[in-house]
């Protein structure tokens, strides 16, 4: 029997509050099979299970579903039981489920959610595109100057014109992890994965680029209907690979030629037509040593690229330079600082006794306890991605701090 692992992190409401001795107990079938309880940063251990093998996601296939599903009951002092049924599994994988729970007070009924298949098992995976009831992609009005990353967007749960979904706020970064997570499968080539990544990413880009609901008079930036957008679940299973691929590259995408806007970047599972990503085909050629950017011409042609977008302003602190063990500098300081705050939730991380602005082996230890708590390559150093989940946090645990004492 092949084996995968599962981590699970549970959160009160908001990633800045992770939730400590939480009850957390796995069910196959109805059948308990593994209890233990959370830690003080709000994680389980690497839980191993039982799942099916790799080759069932190698190829195009619907006998068996590549991947075993498992359903998680969290119980917490205070706080709503909470359970998500369809935890996604695949072999030699580690994925992460993340639980959000609320005051008992505020909900007294057990939270029950059902993670969707992924689309390409599904089997009803249309082609991102928009339908006749919305302007063509190729008549997309310029709005924003620039194009950017922004610290959040507002998925709507449904078809666009249902007033009656809900909308759902997300960490962009997260959006993305999810989309991924939601429509290929984990176990495909670095360089497959990378490709679609960006075409979620730039899909995604454009949305906000054209603010093409909002002109519409909508509240919300993108939908989870794959009809209209891309597939988002919510409480959907990430699989590490994919977060850390997401963490490496999310402030890239792509666009055509001179065209400014990010491409709006179509894709099905499998096809043959001109202009649209085939994820199957995708795969194939990932097979065949096919780089990213390979791929990627081949299904939107010789003039598509790669750019750089900048993040938002919401942080407190931009990226400079990398800091390692040794460096000396202001930016060592505002690290330092920040990850002591950041320690008030989460206090596995060690603490810098007194921050002088030298990296020191505490700060070290503290940059790679970090890294490991939140899925970032164990490095030890701050680049630009362990950076920005740093700030990320450090703004959630700032914007938590201000709500209890307002």
């Amino acid at each position: 029997m092949a084996k995968g692992y599962l981590k699970v992190n549970v959160y009160s409401d908001s990633v800045a509050n992770p939730v400590k001795n939480a009850k957390v107990t796995i069910f196959k079938d109805n059948q308990q099979i593994f209890t233990t309880n959370t830690n003080e940063n709000g994680q389980t251990e690497l839980i191993e299970l039982d799942t099916v093998s790799q080759n069932y996601s190698e190829e195009e296939q619907f006998e068996v579903r590549p991947y075993q599903t498992y359903d998680v009951l969290v119980e917490a002092l205070g706080l709503t039981e909470t359970r998500v049924n369809g935890v996604q599994i695949f072999d030699q994988i580690t994925s992460l489920q993340d639980i959000y729970m609320t005051s008992i007070d505020q909900n007294p009924d057990e939270d029950i959610s059902q993670i969707s298949p992924n689309t390409l098992w599904e089997g009803n995976q249309d082609s991102t595109t928009t339908q006749n009831n919305v302007p063509p992609s190729n008549i997309s009005t310029l709005v924003l100057k620039q194009v950017l990353i922004p610290k959040n967007i507002i998925v709507h749960d449904g078809n666009p014109n249902n007033s009656s979904a809900p909308n759902y706020t997300v960490a962009f970064t997260d959006y993305i992890k999810n989309v991924a997570s939601s429509e290929i499968y984990t176990t495909w080539p670095e360089e497959t994965i990378k490709a679609n990544i960006l075409a979620i990413i730039s899909f995604t880009l454009n949305r906000i680029y054209t603010e093409w609901y909002k002109s519409r008079g909508y509240n919300f930036t993108i939908t989870s209907t794959t009809s209209y957008d891309q597939k988002y679940t919510k409480n959907g299973t990430i699989f590490e690979p994919i977060a850390k691929i997401v963490d490496e590259i999310f402030t890239n995408y792509i666009r055509s030629g001179y065209r400014m806007e990010p491409l709006l970047a179509h894709y099905k599972s499998s096809t043959n037509e001109k202009g649209y990503l085939s994820q199957w085909g995708s795969k194939q050629l990932g097979d065949e040593g096919y780089s990213a950017l390979e791929i990627l011409r081949y299904y939107y042609g010789d003039n598509i690229n790669i750019y750089q977008a900048k993040t938002t302003q919401e942080y407190p602190y931009s990226f400079t330079t990398t800091l390692k063990e040794g460096d000396c500098s202001v930016d060592v300081y505002i690290l330092q600082n920040s990850l002591n705050y950041i320690r008030g939730s989460y206090p596995g991380i060690p603490s810098i006794q007194n921050p002088t602005g030298y990296f020191n082996s505490d700060t070290k230890d503290a940059v790679k306890t970090f890294q490991q708590v939140f899925s970032l390559n164990q490095t030890g150093q701050v680049d630009y991605q362990t950076w920005y989940k740093i700030s990320y946090i450090l703004t959630a645990v700032e914007e938590l701090t201000k709500s209890v004492y307002a």
